[in-house]
C-alpha cells in the first residue's frame, strides 16, 4: 500500500518552501508529504518576489479550487495541514469531503467567527488599509512582519525568517475573510455541519497577533453542531511564526501524535 499523503498549505506571505522541515519530518515517519504553491507562485522565494503579479488578485475560491484539483490525482484522500489562510483552505476542503483529515494552525476567521481584536486589526492594516489593493499582491515590511509574524522572537530570527520566506501575496482572501460577516454567500464561509467529514485538529498560538487565541476559539464554536472530530490545542507564548520558527519541530510533533491518535496514516 503507497504510503499516506499529506498536503502542506502555507497562508498569505510566506512560500511554500517554508514546510520543508515539516515535509522531511512527515517523509521520515513514513508520509508521502508534498507543499505545492498557491496560484502563481513560482518555485523558489527568489523567483516569486521577481513576478509578484502573477499572484495577485487571487480569491479563497481560486485557492481552494486549486488545491482541490491537487488532491483530485491522488488515489487516496491525503491529509491536509495549512497554516493561517492555508489552515482556511483546510477546513474549507475537509467540510467540502476533501481528505481524511486536517489540522488547521493559527486559522484565517472563518464565516461566523464575530471577535477582530485590535492586533488583528493592527496585522491585517499593511494590506486592508488600502481598498486598491484587493487586487494587488503586496510585500510585508520587515517591522510589518515582525508584528504578524515575529512578535514572540527575537529581532535576529524574525528577520531570518523574514528574509528567507516572505513573499509578495494575493490579500484580496483578507478582504473577503473582514466582510465574510456581511456578505450572503461569502467565500470564507465553511461547511462545519458535515458530519461525514474527516477529523479536524486546530491550532493556537496564544501568542499571535494575526490570529489571536480569542479568534480561533471562535472558530473552534462553529464546529458544535457536527459530531465529527474536532480539537483544539494551544502553544502558550507562540506567535504566528509557530510552523517556521526555532520550535516548529515542537508542533510538528504534537500534529504527528494527534494524527496517530485518530488512526490516520496508521
Amino acid at each position: 500500500m503507497a504510503n499516506q499523503p499529506v498536503i502542506f498549505i502555507h497562508g498569505l506571505w510566506l512560500h511554500g518552501t517554508s514546510w520543508q522541515p515539516w515535509i522531511e519530518f512527515f517523509q521520515n515517519e513514513g508520509f508521502d508529504a508534498v507543499a505545492p504553491g498557491w496560484p502563481g507562485e513560482k518555485d523558489t522565494v527568489a523567483e516569486t518576489r521577481e513576478h509578484a503579479d502573477d499572484v495577485a488578485g487571487k480569491s479563497i475560491d481560486e485557492v481552494t479550487d486549486h488545491f482541490a484539483k491537487i488532491i483530485d490525482g491522488y488515489d487516496q484522500p491525503p491529509i491536509i495541514i495549512g497554516h493561517s489562510f492555508g489552515g482556511l483552505i483546510t477546513e474549507k476542503l475537509l467540510g467540502l469531503g476533501y481528505g481524511n483529515a486536517g489540522v488547521a494552525i493559527d486559522p484565517a476567521q472563518i464565516k461566523g467567527v464575530l471577535p477582530l481584536p485590535l492586533a488583528q486589526l493592527k496585522a491585517g492594516l499593511p494590506a486592508l488599509g488600502n481598498p486598491a489593493n484587493i487586487s494587488k499582491a503586496v510585500s510585508l515590511t520587515e517591522k510589518e512582519f515582525k508584528y504578524g509574524f515575529g512578535n514572540a522572537l527575537t529581532d535576529e530570527e524574525s528577520k531570518e525568517l523574514y528574509d528567507a520566506w516572505t513573499i509578495p501575496s494575493t490579500v484580496r482572501p483578507l478582504f473577503q475573510a473582514a466582510a465574510a460577516n456581511f456578505t450572503l454567500h461569502s467565500q470564507a464561509a465553511v461547511d462545519t455541519k458535515n458530519e461525514d467529514r474527516g477529523p479536524l485538529l486546530l491550532i493556537s498560538g496564544t501568542a499571535d497577533h494575526t490570529v489571536p487565541d480569542v479568534t480561533t476559539d471562535a472558530t473552534m464554536k462553529q464546529y458544535r453542531d457536527s459530531n465529527a472530530v474536532t480539537e483544539l490545542i494551544k502553544f502558550h507564548g507562540r506567535g504566528h511564526s509557530l510552523t517556521i520558527d526555532h520550535g516548529w519541530h515542537d508542533v510538528a510533533t504534537e500534529v504527528l501524535v494527534w494524527l496517530r491518535q485518530q488512526h490516520v496514516g496508521d
